[in-house]
């Protein structure tokens, strides 16, 4: 499986949809020391995840805006109740196509690497 680049173009974010693509694009991203994005389908609806790697150091700024976002997206209706934006791993559940959870998880891949500008564009209301 090829490293995803910093930044991740969207159409790079990979489909771990079911056991074994997960289990293979999580143990790229963890033997190559990166922080692991990836989509997942479920059912009609699409997950972003991003585990962060150990040793990547998320600073505070990049974590408060991946917290902005998540509850941005949550109150825009865009992701379920059950998101989660902790310190090393986020979860955006409900997600209505695979071209937005492609777009969030490369946004939000960005964001983590230090560059907040593409989270910013991709979650309507940033600015505010």
């Amino acid at each position: 499986m090829q490293l995803l680049p910093i930044p991740c173009p969207a159409d790079q974010v990979p489909d771990a949809t079911g056991t074994e693509r997960f289990n293979a694009a999580y143990k790229a991203a963890k033997d190559a020391g990166v922080t692991y994005v990836g989509i997942e389908r479920r059912g009609r609806c699409w997950t972003v995840k991003a585990d962060r790697a150990p040793g990547h150091v998320v600073t505070v700024a990049a974590a408060c805006i991946v917290r902005k976002a998540v509850v941005r997206l949550l109150l825009n209706r865009e992701v379920r109740n059950h998101a989660s934006a902790g310190p090393d791993y986020v979860q955006l559940n409900g997600v209505a196509s695979e071209q937005r959870a492609r777009e969030l998880a490369a946004a939000l891949h960005s964001a983590l690497y230090g560059d907040p500008e593409p989270l910013a564009r991709a979650v309507p209301g940033m600015s505010s």
